[in-house]
């Protein structure tokens, strides 16, 4: 049946009132998720619309205006989504964020157990899912064996648009409890500017520094941010045992593509 919403008698049919295998819920449930479309996979997501919208039509606006690009979609952060679309309250942004966040992680985790690094392109890969889409900066830490075998990775601190403070205290006791025979640090810039500042210098050669005392090697220093990074060693700012790549600029295109 036919409901009409507003003065201009629009017509709307719910979600519910479709025919079965249009019904995204029951398309997954009798085809399989493969056959869905991301505008149902976020309907999926976002559960309904609101009166005159269905949870699908509202799904197809914030992708078109995404341009239907998953990755810009991955930059909206909360307060973005509820501004910006009538219809879309906290449960339902927060869905949608944690949904990004998963896909996020799941490259990570899967590779995490035999993953090896031994280049700034192997590093890139291995944290890129994480830190290339955020709105705010991050460092992280890679710790790894003698064989240059990730042991484990983690988060050492948030902050804003700006940049984070780093203790350099917190990044080696972590690395002592792991038994990590290197690191790799690693940090974005939200901006997209890859180019390193002197703040970024100046940690870098402190934690090397205190890397020499504790007899850990601080293998690279990558900066991500635009869908593209930097390296330390790769651009001769820190020396490394770590093998170099000497073609940077077509690898970052190539991560980029």
């Amino acid at each position: 049946m036919f409901k009409t919403f507003g003065v201009m008698e629009k017509l709307y049919l719910s979600i519910k009132d479709w025919a079965d295998d249009d019904q995204p819920r029951e398309k997954l449930l009798k085809k399989g998720v493969s056959v869905l479309s991301t505008n149902e996979l976020l309907a999926l997501i976002l559960r309904s619309g609101k009166p005159g919208e269905s949870a699908l039509d509202l799904a197809r606006r914030i992708l078109a205006d995404c341009g239907y690009d998953l990755n810009v979609l991955a930059r909206l952060g909360m307060r973005e989504l509820m501004k910006n679309y009538n219809g879309v309250g906290l449960a339902k942004a927060a869905g949608v964020i944690a949904a990004i966040e998963i896909s996020r992680r799941r490259p990570l985790e899967t590779e995490k157990p035999i993953y090896s690094i031994h280049s700034s392109v192997d590093a890139y890969r291995y944290i890129a899912p994480i830190l290339k889409d955020l709105d705010h900066e991050e460092f992280w830490v890679i710790y790894l064996n003698r064989s240059n075998r990730v042991i484990d990775s983690e988060k050492i601190s948030s902050g804003g648009m700006a940049g984070t403070v780093i203790d350099i205290r917190i990044l080696f006791r972590k690395a002592l409890e792991v038994k990590a025979c290197a690191i790799i640090v690693i940090h974005n810039h939200p901006s997209g500017a890859l180019w390193p500042s002197d703040q970024d210098k100046q940690v870098t050669e402190k934690i090397r520094e205190a890397g020499e005392i504790v007899d850990i090697l601080l293998h690279d220093h990558l900066i991500v941010g635009g869908g593209s990074y930097f390296s330390f060693v790769d651009d001769d700012i820190l020396e490394s045992t770590f093998k170099k790549t000497k073609k940077i600029k077509s690898c970052r295109k190539k991560m980029s593509d």
